[in-house]
């Protein structure tokens, strides 16, 4: 069987922690993986030395409305779970410097209106490099994205996994806990609760309050 070096070093970091009595404070933190026509959000709480799946889902446009519509659409959507959720901090991805020109411009207009919603709701933003959400969540920094889903499964307990989009969300979540605060998380138990479980832990499936016309729709991953 193969043991992941992250996880291994985590624990002995946990066991030391414990020894050494330490006290935590508990906080909530949203991810996102932002994009012009998808948004991928994913929220966390950090509770002692727990990491507990709170939700996580796809901020959505139309493909075929305009790129200051799309933006617009998804900034009215993340302000909604900013309003609703409450994080106390956020953490985004740094933008790939090796995409062709054209895609990395959309990202980074993309990520900028996220920056943006986030400066309004006063909240501080961390960025992360891809290669360091891989290496904290996998223990390499070349990892492919089926490794990093199954970290992060193991890590909230999920019993099945969102959209690709919400799972990188979660990861860059799951980096910001261990990085901005690495004595505040550990994996959750082996065996969990079936009273914590909902019938699709990974999806966010409430509605939202909005007019009846088109709009940024917080869909299932």
């Amino acid at each position: 069987m193969l043991i992941n070096p992250a996880l291994v070093n985590y624990r002995s970091a946990l066991s030391r922690r414990r020894s050494a009595g330490c006290n935590v404070r508990n906080v909530r933190i949203l991810g996102l993986d932002p994009g012009s026509r998808v948004c991928g959000y994913g929220v966390i709480d950090v509770q002692g030395d727990v990491l507990r799946y709170v939700e996580c889902g796809l901020l959505t446009a139309p493909a075929h409305h305009s790129m200051e519509q799309r933006l617009g659409e998804i900034a009215t959507a993340l302000s909604e779970v900013l309003t609703e959720l409450k994080p106390q901090y956020c953490a985004v991805e740094d933008v790939f410097s090796h995409q062709n020109p054209r895609s990395a411009l959309a990202l980074a207009q993309a990520r900028g209106m996220a920056l943006a919603v986030i400066g309004l709701a006063q909240l501080t933003v961390a960025s992360y490099a891809p290669a360091l959400v891989k290496k904290t969540v996998t223990g390499s920094g070349r990892a492919d994205k089926a490794q990093v889903a199954r970290m992060v499964q193991g890590f909230i307990g999920l019993r099945s996994l969102p959209r690709a989009d919400a799972t990188d969300a979660l990861a860059v979540a799951i980096t910001h806990a261990r990085t901005a605060a690495p004595r505040t998380a550990r994996m959750v138990p082996a065996v969990i609760p079936r009273a914590s479980l909902t019938a699709a832990p990974a999806v966010a499936a409430r509605a939202l309050r909005r007019p009846a016309a088109p709009r940024a729709r917080r869909g299932n991953p």
